[in-house]
């Protein structure tokens, strides 16, 4: 799979664009501008250029600085409240936001409510956790199920919604729901092993305890062990035909949405071994529609075809009349490579020691994309029984599927034939 990093072009083996930094017209202070925007500057310029100054504020009192101290610590609790998970952080804020309130009325009140949205954030995380903890805590392999009690499975996904669409839009109701809880800041995390300017590793020696980008990374590896559980549970194999152009329609929708994430998910789970090796069943299915949905998600040219139709749904969400049209969901894992490439890519810094702004608005321009789309509202009615089997229903393990599709379509060659006899003593007691 290709994982060229979008801006590669830009950058030489060096990690920096030198055609930029040569390129930089005006100095000021150890501060390098070009066409007005910031480019570069040492860590002590950038720092000085921050310290209010009689430039920035004619009046020491605190009354005068006291809006710009509120607007930033609004900003900054509401764009990265994960940041206050850690006490600490927690009881600086509070400090400071208590010198604020001893002022006016009005910065008393603009500071109370600024700390109750922080904390009923806070607090919304935590049951989100708690949640996913429970999920995670009460899921077993289906194979187990069915060995113990096997009256106690016979729904599948069609029986719980039969109409293709819904589900689609179930799905995203799942995506939009866990892409929310992603803050800006955990991007940081997943990718800084120190901090990216100096030495000191004491500055993320204690991360913050948010786990929402594995979480969303597992809610993906579910979704395409489930679709393949589902294609590979039916003893029959026009039923197991039916399942695959259930899925088929199911992916269909989600492209035309703009659910991406879930797409490929879906795509994933068809394409795993023990479904592609089907081939009675997949005889029996009309995979034209499959065909187009695989080329759109094509991997071939760093995904092309899949990023052509990522900026037509973010141009769409761009013009939209409608909060449907509006959705943009991406693959996630992709985005993650994006990101990750990206950093590792391009030097913190420039050979003089200047911090190299370039890299850090690039990677500010993808973050600040996601974090637009992920504040999308779900415009799909909630059916919490579709929801409830989604995220609960057990699945097969790889080896389950492998089984499943061995008992379903007998070993083609003397491997095979190894491994379905493993298998079935393994798993089932059985020679």
């Amino acid at each position: 799979m290709p994982q060229t990093p979008p801006f590669s072009a830009m950058f030489d083996s060096s990690g920096y664009n030198r055609n930029l930094y040569q390129s930089a017209e005006d100095s000021c202070g150890g501060l390098y501008y070009h066409d007005n925007n910031l480019l570069s500057g040492s860590l002590e310029a950038l720092i000085q250029h921050l310290v209010p100054n009689v430039d920035y504020y004619p009046d020491n009192q605190m009354r005068k600085i006291a809006p710009k101290i509120l607007q930033l610590l609004t900003e900054w609790t509401e764009t990265f409240p994960y940041d206050f998970r850690d006490e600490r952080m927690m009881r600086n804020l509070k400090d400071l936001a208590h010198r604020i309130a001893s002022g006016e009325e009005t910065y008393r009140k603009n500071v109370q409510q600024m700390m109750q949205c922080l904390i009923r954030k806070l607090a919304a995380l935590s049951q989100y956790e708690e949640v996913l903890a429970k999920i995670s805590s009460t899921s077993t392999d289906r194979l187990t199920v069915l060995k113990t009690k096997p009256q106690s499975i016979q729904r599948d996904i069609i029986t719980v919604c039969s109409d293709p669409y819904t589900l689609a839009q179930q799905l995203t109701h799942i995506e939009l729901e866990r892409l929310n809880y992603i803050g800006p800041e955990e991007f940081v995390q997943a990718f800084v092993q120190k901090d990216p300017l100096d030495n000191d590793k004491s500055c993320y020696s204690e991360r913050k305890k948010t786990r929402n980008l594995e979480a969303y990374v597992e809610w993906f590896n579910r979704l395409s062990y489930l679709v393949a559980t589902e294609i590979c549970m039916p003893v029959k194999k026009k039923h197991r035909a039916r399942m695959i152009e259930y899925f088929i329609d199911v992916a269909r929708e989600c492209f035309n949405i703009g659910n991406f994430n879930s797409l490929m998910a879906i795509i994933s789970g068809m394409n795993m071994s023990p479904v592609s090796r089907l081939k009675k069943t997949w005889a029996k299915v009309k995979t034209a529609k499959f065909d187009i949905l695989e080329h759109q998600m094509d991997p071939s040219s760093n995904f092309y075809n899949y990023r052509t139709a990522l900026r037509g749904a973010a141009q769409r969400s761009l013009t939209a009349h409608s909060s449907r049209e509006k959705i943009v969901i991406p693959f996630f894992s992709l985005l993650i490579k994006d990101i990750y490439f990206l950093n590792e890519g391009c030097a913190n810094r420039l050979p003089n020691g200047h911090v190299n702004f370039e890299k850090f608005w690039e990677l500010a321009k993808q973050v600040s994309e996601f974090m637009t789309w992920k504040q999308v509202e779900c415009p799909f009615e909630r059916d919490r029984k579709i929801l409830q089997y989604l995220l609960t229903v057990p699945v097969f393990s790889e080896d389950a599927l492998y089984l499943a599709s061995y008992e379903s379509e007998g070993p083609e060659n003397h491997i095979e034939k190894d491994r379905w006899k493993s298998l079935r003593s393994s798993l089932l007691g059985r020679v």
